[in-house]
């Protein structure tokens, strides 16, 4: 009882602290790594350009991507320059970054 009232009752030995100074160091490493990766890792849902359209959407689960390349890009911004519902609004801006539509602010 006395040793869960006075902390500094309880004495750890140099073993002990040596592998809680190597868990220490592993932790940090392992997050300063997941911290930079997260930082500097290459997102390929995240621009529209070079044929592929990148559209972030209104969701029940708050938002949903819609990502298109090839044919299937050029066939959805066709679709969007026909329609005038949110996601083709949402799509127009993306389809001009990629090269497969008229204008930002073309026929609607």
């Amino acid at each position: 009882m006395y040793a869960k009232t006075n902390p500094g009752a309880v004495r750890i030995s140099a073993r002990q602290k040596r592998i809680f100074a190597v868990a220490a160091v592993v932790v940090v490493v392992l997050f300063g790594g997941l911290a930079a990766w997260g930082a500097t890792a290459h997102d390929t849902y995240g621009t529209s350009a070079h044929g592929c359209v990148s559209v972030t959407v209104p969701n029940s689960t708050g938002g949903a991507v819609l990502h298109y390349c090839g044919p299937q890009a050029q066939s959805f911004c066709q679709a969007s320059l026909r329609s005038r519902d949110q996601v083709s609004l949402h799509a127009r801006p993306q389809c001009v970054l990629a090269g497969l539509g008229v204008s930002a602010t073309g026929p609607r």
